[in-house]
């Protein structure tokens, strides 16, 4: 590794806007702060990578669609290593690329060559900003929490019930071939990224794109989630790999993991709870393991039954491991990870009649370790 940005080691995030047309320069690629050339090997970088986009057809509602494929485009890049999204990614570039001269003005190049041969019926403007100064990055850092806040709520009042049609997401298959993202409208993606009406979208604008839709077809099991027509397509976009998947459950045949899950949910030692863990936390949890080393077990695209790779907003959706008892199955997470979703908590909670339950889960500072 020679230079990175992201991983909770620093503040980072991604963010793709709809603008009109006359703050739109075409072609325009700004740098503001150093980039990698200027920095020493080994070290970490604040980074934001914000794309400006115009076009007749694009709509406000195809943003996180398109924000997305940052994520698959700076990937295309040799010695280039992208995982995350939003606020929570991660960007790592090799020694071997850097020496040959890869910088991050590169990246405004790739995204903007490939967001116009992908979408070019939707943008005809895109202009790419990429800051590396840390104090710039936490100026512009509110507006995109906002945006990204305004986008999730748009699925208030939707349920998995309510919708015949789920989506498939297999933007993460080069990490993980065998893995793939069923999202509902109650379980965005694992990484935390798209939400079904952003699946939706994305088949509207890219037919035969990433996501596809899934007619639920018949429920073999409600409380668990499982449908015959979501099985039929999670096996042949599993390359054959898995038979059967059940939205609701962490024990018995739950969704795969790539390996850009926002946080990892596993059953405690004693199976009588479960321990949510965000990717930023870098200390101990109680299964006597860091997240890097869980991660390395959860994902790559196989059911590992007791744990599975979610987005922070599935912790307070409804159907959170539902079929194993939910929310208030929760005994631990990190701090950070608990105050930064109180609000989100205390909702969910309240609305399960344990208004002081949140309060009662522990964290770091209580204990680290499974007996405590």
């Amino acid at each position: 590794m020679s230079r990175q940005g992201g991983a909770a080691k620093t503040t980072t995030f991604e963010l793709l806007r709809l603008r009109p047309e006359d703050e739109v320069e075409d072609g325009r690629i700004t740098l503001i702060g150093k980039d990698v050339d200027e920095m020493d090997d080994g070290s970490s970088t604040a980074l934001a990578i914000i794309v400006d986009v115009y076009g007749k057809k694009m709509e406000e509602d195809f943003e996180g669609v398109l924000e997305r494929r940052i994520h698959q485009f700076i990937n295309y890049a040799e010695g280039a290593w992208h995982t995350g999204q939003r606020n929570l990614n991660w960007i790592r570039l090799s020694r071997s690329s850097v020496k040959a001269g890869l910088t991050f003005r590169h990246f405004g190049d790739i995204l903007i060559t490939k967001l116009k041969e992908e979408f070019g019926g939707l943008v005809s403007r895109i202009q790419v900003t990429i800051v590396t100064d840390k104090d710039e990055v936490q100026r512009l850092l509110p507006e995109a929490m906002e945006v990204y806040g305004r986008r999730d709520a748009r699925l208030a009042g939707l349920t998995d019930e309510s919708v015949d049609t789920w989506y498939t997401c297999s933007l993460c298959m080069s990490f993980a071939p065998d893995h793939i993202c069923v999202i509902t409208p109650e379980r965005m993606g694992l990484c935390g990224a798209l939400n079904w009406l952003d699946a939706k979208a994305s088949k509207e604008i890219a037919p035969t794109g990433p996501n596809q839709p899934i007619v639920k077809g018949e429920c073999i099991d409600p409380v668990k989630g499982q449908f015959a027509g979501v099985n039929e397509v999670v096996y042949e976009m599993s390359h054959h790999k898995i038979e059967r998947f059940n939205a609701y459950s962490l024990m018995e045949d739950p969704m795969t993991s790539c390996g850009c899950f926002e946080v990892i949910v596993a059953m405690a030692p004693d199976m009588q709870s479960v321990v949510v863990v965000n990717r930023e936390y870098p200390g101990m949890i109680p299964l006597g393991m860091k997240f890097s080393s869980l991660a390395g077990s959860v994902g790559g695209g196989k059911q590992t039954p007791g744990f599975i790779g979610a987005g922070r907003k599935y912790i307070t959706s409804r159907k959170f491991i539902s079929a194993d008892g939910g929310f208030l199955r929760i005994s631990w997470m990190p701090r950070e990870l608990k105050e930064s979703m109180r609000k989100a908590l205390d909702a969910r909670a309240r609305e399960l009649g344990e208004p002081d339950f949140v309060d009662k889960i522990a964290d770091e500072t209580v204990t680290t370790d499974a007996e405590g």
